[in-house]
């Protein structure tokens, strides 16, 4: 089943076409990588899909619905939830009170009960709280759940970031960039939080230029270059595409 939809997407800044009729589908339960070298196009691609900017031409579809012209919270309280390439994490605040702000667009408890501590918002709290636990736990960082923001390390940052993302209940999660700066270790940890944030309901679109990565956990890529779609399919195809090849790979990836 479609998740959800790009059909047709344009945009230009001046002269600059960054993103030029390109239509694809992410499949519900599927993790779809998106890449492609600098420039290419990817992050504008996301902002046109989340909100941050309008395409000039196209439409984007979500569970059937028409969200082009959505401000981004109104996206995220649709269904759909991203994190970005520069990790922006509260460093005053532990890494549980990180991820409960990302439960700000869910919770309904309303301003005279929680300035009065009143019995449903005292509920309310302990549900969020075991809710940020559970999101901890899922992405591997739940040892650091009561460390303040600025003291962990950045491998962890990345981990927060996606369970804040995820805090907020998203059927489709679109992650950009999230092993940027990782090393190995923390890069296979990463891969094992994505298996198991799918394997828990989530879709993903994930941007990334950690081939391994992408190669690894997708079920489907889309390639762009210089704006256009070059290529879309499954990991082992888009290995052995040729147009990718001289765009974006530089040579074939064969199987260990």
């Amino acid at each position: 089943m479609t998740l959800l939809a790009a059909r047709g997407l344009s945009k230009r800044f001046g002269g600059l076409v960054a993103v030029d009729d390109v239509s694809f589908d992410v499949y519900e339960g599927t993790i779809k990588a998106l890449i492609g070298p600098n420039g290419a196009g990817k992050s504008t691609l996301f902002n046109l899909l989340t909100g941050f900017d309008r395409p000039d031409v196209g439409e984007v579809l979500f569970a059937d619905t028409s969200i082009v012209g959505l401000q981004p919270h109104r996206v995220v309280r649709a269904g759909m939830a991203r994190t970005f390439q520069n990790t922006q994490m509260f460093g005053e605040m532990t890494v549980t009170e990180n991820v409960l702000v990302g439960m700000h667009t869910r919770l309904r408890t309303g301003f005279a009960a929680g300035a009065l501590r009143l019995p449903p918002t005292r509920a309310v709290e302990r549900d969020a709280i075991a809710r940020a636990n559970h999101l901890l736990r899922l992405v591997g960082a739940d040892a650091f759940g009561d460390a303040p923001g600025a003291d962990v390390p950045h491998g962890v940052r990345r981990l927060v970031e996606i369970a804040r993302a995820l805090a907020s209940a998203p059927k489709l999660l679109l992650l950009d960039e999230p092993a940027a700066g990782l090393n190995n270790t923390e890069t296979v940890a990463l891969a094992a939080s994505l298996r198991r944030i799918q394997a828990d309901g989530t879709t993903i679109l994930i941007v990334e230029h950690d081939m391994g990565l992408v190669m690894e956990i997708s079920d489907e890529i889309i390639v762009l270059d210089r704006g256009r779609k070059i290529a879309e399919g499954s990991p082992r195809l888009i290995q052995k595409d040729a147009a990718v090849i001289e765009a974006y790979l530089g040579e074939v990836i064969v199987d260990a």
